[in-house]
């Protein structure tokens, strides 16, 4: 059963995200696949309250969101973290280096079978450090795979990493 907050929080990330055109895929103006709209919100609005989770530095949001089980993962660029202990450290690092913090993302696509999802998408990254109270902006792409546990759709692994390289002889 979902606390009272989450479901609060879930009214309001719909509500962004039905005024935000540029999270929205029906606003996009080529899609390689039609997706039924209340999916599209629905997978958007889990994206923005992971989103969120990010923004506040939040493990109580968090938790609500990552599946209470020992094989959940977050790879990215610095390593891979296991269990929910090593994913509370990429919370706590997030609020430990930036005093502020502003994850904006773009293009969700997803894809679900039975109780397994996975979504994909663009992000931008706009922070403050805190050692030195300077602005840093990153952009990257991620991938989330979230699972059904006791009828409620959890996030248990996230990979992200940096925009697609194409020059010429990179991204190999």
């Amino acid at each position: 059963m979902k606390s009272p907050g989450i479901n609060l929080i879930v009214v309001f990330a719909i509500a962004l995200i039905l005024n935000n055109p540029a999270n929205s895929q029906t606003e996009q103006k080529s899609q390689s696949i039609k997706i039924p709209l209340p999916d599209s919100i629905f997978f958007n609005s889990l994206v923005a309250l992971y989103a969120q989770s990010i923004d506040q530095a939040d493990t109580i949001l968090a938790s609500e969101l990552w599946a209470p089980t020992a094989e959940i993962s977050f790879i990215n660029p610095g390593g891979t973290e296991y269990g929910w202990n090593g994913v509370k450290n990429i919370y706590k690092m997030f609020k430990d280096n930036f005093s502020t913090r502003k994850l904006s993302f773009f293009d969700v696509k997803f894809a679900y079978y039975n109780d397994v999802s996975w979504l994909t998408f663009y992000w931008i990254f706009d922070a403050t450090l805190r050692i030195n109270n300077s602005s840093v902006q990153t952009r990257g792409r991620e991938t989330q795979i979230w699972k059904k546990v006791n009828r409620e759709w959890r996030l248990v692994h996230v990979h992200y990493s940096g925009m697609p390289v194409i020059g010429q002889g990179q991204g190999f």
